[in-house]
C-alpha cells in the first residue's frame, strides 16, 4: 500500500487554487493516466466527464481518488481557468474529502488533438 504525504510548504506561500505545492510517496507501485478528454456542449460537462474518466481508469488498477498524486491538466482557453476552478471547489471536497489536494500543473495550450475538446488532464497515481 502506498505512503502518501499531500501537503502545502509554508515558504511558499498559499497555493493559488485547491490543489497542494507537493505530493511524497513512499512504497508504491505508480500508475499513469493518459491525459483524458471528454466531447460536451459546454466547459463544465467536458470537465466532468473528464473526472469520471480518471475515476474509471484509477478503478481499473484497483485504487480510487486517494492515490492521486499529481495531475496536469491543459485548457485551450484561458477564460476557463474560472471555471476550472469553480468545479475543483465544487467537487474537490467530495473527491477528496480530507481537504488534500493532490499538485495540479495547469498549462494553456493553443488546442487539444481535436478542436471539440476544451480539457485535458493527465493523472499520475500511487497504488
Amino acid at each position: 500500500m502506498a505512503d502518501i504525504k499531500i501537503y502545502n510548504v509554508d515558504a511558499l506561500g498559499k497555493p493559488v487554487g485547491p490543489y497542494s505545492h507537493v505530493a511524497r510517496v513512499k512504497n508504491a507501485e505508480t500508475l499513469y493516466i493518459a491525459g483524458m478528454l471528454a466531447p460536451g456542449e459546454s466547459f463544465e460537462k467536458q470537465c466532468a466527464a473528464v473526472f469520471a474518466q480518471i475515476e474509471q481508469a484509477l478503478k481499473s488498477a484497483g485504487g480510487g481518488w486517494k492515490n492521486v498524486v499529481q495531475f496536469t491538466t491543459f485548457l485551450v482557453h484561458s477564460q476557463d481557468i474560472a471555471a476550472f476552478y469553480r468545479w475543483r471547489e465544487q467537487n474537490y471536497p467530495k473527491l477528496f474529502p480530507d481537504g488534500k489536494y493532490p499538485p495540479n500543473t495547469l498549462l494553456i495550450i493553443d488546442r487539444l488533438v481535436q478542436e471539440q475538446f476544451l480539457i485535458e488532464v493527465q493523472t499520475i497515481a500511487a497504488l
